[in-house]
């Protein structure tokens, strides 16, 4: 493995909604829009960048305007999810933060966040380099391994460091069996059944006994669910062919930040960022 700072993987649908959540509404920008999600977003990536100091951040993004490929594939996949007008329109415009950080982001239509987030993974450790993938989705954990660390926000603002023995901890499973435990046990979140009969427990127990799925159906395990079974695990996995770029080294632009957060008149934002760029 390289000696290069680790690649830092930020899935921004996770952050924003948690941003939106946490702070007031009346915290608003510019033609009186919604800020919230604007601002508490912002605050996580100079949290993350400071404390971790990355080589380069990427952060991932969900498409909302169209069917992803796993809405396509499976018509139930989280249906019923609404959001409110407020978080929607600030979700358009995050990516343009990013952007202004020195960052680099990917979103495209029919990919999800999770699919930039598992492509980035796979061409950093492709280049012998290490990855921190910052999400509070449990279906990250499949990413991790020697390589890359999962980083998931727990209260009080502190972080929990997941590697395999991590999830092996949480789950009972190795972190490639995850797409595997997820089909078989469901994921009510994202509307998949799961096998009949089939929990946490359970679900654990048989991928101890097999390496995954196909073997199970190959042992005539869930004969009458099979096709069900291997369509939720693909739609359980993160597919590592999102369009995202070479990822090159890069310091942030905190004071471009500074300028946009400025022009949106959020100008507690627009102070921090500023003194950050004075610092640089």
């Amino acid at each position: 493995m390289s000696d290069r700072r680790p690649l830092l993987v930020i899935d921004g649908d996770s952050f924003a909604h948690r941003a939106y959540h946490a702070l007031p509404k009346t915290v608003r920008r510019k033609g009186d829009r919604g800020g919230g999600a604007i601002v508490g977003f912002a605050n996580y990536l100079i949290r993350l960048y400071e404390a971790e100091q990355p080589r380069a951040v990427v952060v991932g993004w969900d498409t909302l305007a169209e069917p992803n490929w796993r809405a396509l594939e499976f018509a139930p996949y989280q249906g019923g999810r609404i959001f409110e007008d407020e978080i929607v329109e600030q979700l358009e415009v995050l990516p343009e933060v990013v952007t202004a950080f020195g960052f680099v982001f990917g979103k495209a239509g029919r990919f999800e966040a999770d699919d930039f987030l598992a492509t980035a993974v796979a061409m950093e450790e492709k280049a012998g380099g290490a990855a921190l993938v910052a999400t509070s989705d449990r279906d990250a954990y499949q990413l991790a391994s020697d390589q890359t660390t999962i980083l998931a926000p727990i209260k009080g603002g502190e972080i929990a460091r997941i590697d395999p023995a991590g999830v092996r901890e949480r789950y009972k499973v190795e972190p490639r069996q995850v797409p595997d435990f997820i089909a078989l046990r469901g994921d009510p979140s994202d509307k998949i059944p799961g096998a009949k009969g089939v929990g946490e427990a359970t679900a654990a127990s048989l991928l101890q006994r097999y390496p995954d799925l196909e073997a199970m159906i190959a042992d005539n395990r869930f004969p009458t669910q099979a096709d069900d079974l291997r369509l939720y695990k693909r739609i359980a996995t993160m597919v590592t062919d999102a369009p995202l770029p070479p990822v090159a080294d890069a310091k942030p632009t905190w004071g471009k930040a500074a300028a946009l957060a400025r022009d949106w008149e959020l100008n507690n934002l627009a102070d921090r960022l500023q003194q950050l760029a004075d610092k640089a």
